[in-house]
């Protein structure tokens, strides 16, 4: 198996998490699991993919999907430092309160998202909470 990164996260992204039952909570770090190759090929991957990308103005997000779940994380020096943590229906509604009218691709249409971004940036800007 190859070496996965060490994993952040910071205040915003774990008191998100901690409103996650214990057992979807459990499952979903589980899966979290992050190599260089997963960071490397999450540009190229399909839509549907566990790993993306979001991109816009210089700015570069990844994405991780499982269950019902996306985690937003950026890499800072070797490390994931994950900046949100949103259960599906809360991305739908977001997207719907940002009047995007289609999900068809979900990185691709959130990366042209103004207030996406700001919602990023408010966990990009949080302190880090002790590594994991």
């Amino acid at each position: 198996m190859p070496p996965v990164h060490q994993i952040a996260f910071n205040k915003i992204s774990a008191a998100e998490i901690s409103t996650i039952p214990p057992h979807a909570a459990l499952r979903l770090l589980d899966a979290f699991r992050v190599t260089d190759a997963d960071i490397a090929g999450a540009a190229d991957a399909p839509a549907h993919a566990p790993f993306g990308v979001v991109e816009h103005e210089g700015k570069t997000i990844y994405r991780f999907r499982t269950q019902d779940y996306r985690i937003y994380f950026t890499v800072e020096e070797g490390t994931v430092v994950v900046q949100r943590v949103l259960h599906a229906n809360s991305l739908k509604d977001f997207v719907f309160r940002s009047s995007i009218r289609e999900l068809d691709d979900e990185d691709r249409v959130l990366g042209r998202t103004r207030s996406f971004w700001k919602f990023i940036d408010e966990g990009v800007n949080a302190p880090r909470q002790e590594q994991v």
